[in-house]
């Protein structure tokens, strides 16, 4: 595998141009499944690892990485198939979400795929594991590729709180925010609910869209029936950046062209690794950027554009 993951630079490329990159991985013999290639650091044949006593059953030890220690997860037994066998092909894929840094462990890894998202569609809702997957895809060979749900898997082993710390937001702010709406657009279910179980605390409207397309319908819809500028009505719109047929980038860019869209204020959040984003920010015209997942710090990004609109 050396070398798949040289060329950072080159890939951010694809960025704004509602393209990416999967890695595609095995988990078993044929299955392929993949992740952006965006969220991995490295990968490398499985190191030793060493036991945690009374972890969660999936995390199967810890590698030690150049002094670092990173866990590594089982990820055909964390989406509910068979354990991994243990082989002379077996991988481990570093990632990085949410600031953290983990290992999975997968039967062998195959390549790196560029696509575009138009190519990659949200999975049937009746599908067995659609639980854990975010999207798939068909390779050349009309062999499927299943789009895996890691925030989902992560929130499974370590559960996410969106609890709010007590006296973060002032009464002044709070009973501003309960008349205010916010739209979020995921194609995370996991990622969804985390960020609306934040805000719900807070008394906020949320609307739910699964992908950039989802999303811009929505809002071409409320502005039919919105009188002014749509901005007027949300308080921000929250997307994330990767997202099957429109990602978050060509949804920022197709909103800052529609006459009565153009003024929403637009977050960017997203578990990307890579300082890249903040200049993707001012590149597609977000007017913020927010990693995932902290509720402090989303109910604290809340907090200061309800004060910037209502001049508190």
């Amino acid at each position: 595998m050396s070398g798949i993951l040289d060329s950072v630079d080159q890939r951010t490329q694809l960025v704004g141009q509602n393209r990416f990159e999967l890695l595609l991985f095995r988990l078993g013999r044929h299955q392929l499944f993949a992740i952006n290639v965006f969220k991995v650091k490295e990968v490398l044949k499985l190191p030793r690892l060493n036991a945690i006593p009374n972890s969660h059953p999936v995390v199967i030890g810890v590698a030690n990485m150049r002094g670092q220690t990173v866990p590594v997860i089982d990820l055909s037994a964390a989406i509910g198939m068979r354990p991994t066998e243990i082989t002379d092909t077996a991988h481990m894929i570093v990632t990085e979400y949410n600031g953290t840094v983990q290992g999975f462990l997968v039967s062998d890894v195959e390549r790196i795929l560029n696509l575009d998202w138009s190519d990659v569609m949200p999975p049937p809702v009746t599908a067995g594991r659609a639980h854990y997957l975010t999207a798939i895809t068909r390779l050349e060979d009309n062999r499927l590729v299943e789009i895996v749900d890691v925030e989902k898997v992560l929130a499974e082993v370590s559960p996410y709180t969106t609890e709010i710390t007590p006296g973060l937001i002032e009464d002044e702010v709070l009973a501003i925010a309960q008349g205010c709406e916010v739209m979020v657009v995921d194609d995370s279910q996991t990622a969804r609910d985390q960020v609306h179980n934040t805000l719900s605390n807070l008394g906020i409207q949320i609307y739910e869209a699964v992908n950039g397309t989802d999303a811009l319908q929505q809002l071409r819809a409320f502005a039919e029936h919105t009188e002014g500028s749509l901005s007027d009505r949300f308080l921000m719109l929250i997307t994330d950046a990767e997202m099957p047929e429109m990602d978050g980038y060509r949804l920022t860019t197709e909103i800052r062209r529609d006459e009565q869209l153009k003024d929403l204020y637009i977050v960017l959040h997203t578990s990307l690794s890579g300082s890249f984003n903040h200049a993707m920010v001012e590149k597609v015209g977000c007017n913020d950027f927010l990693p995932k997942f902290e509720s402090d710090r989303l109910a604290t990004l809340v907090k200061d554009r309800i004060k910037v609109v209502y001049n508190l």
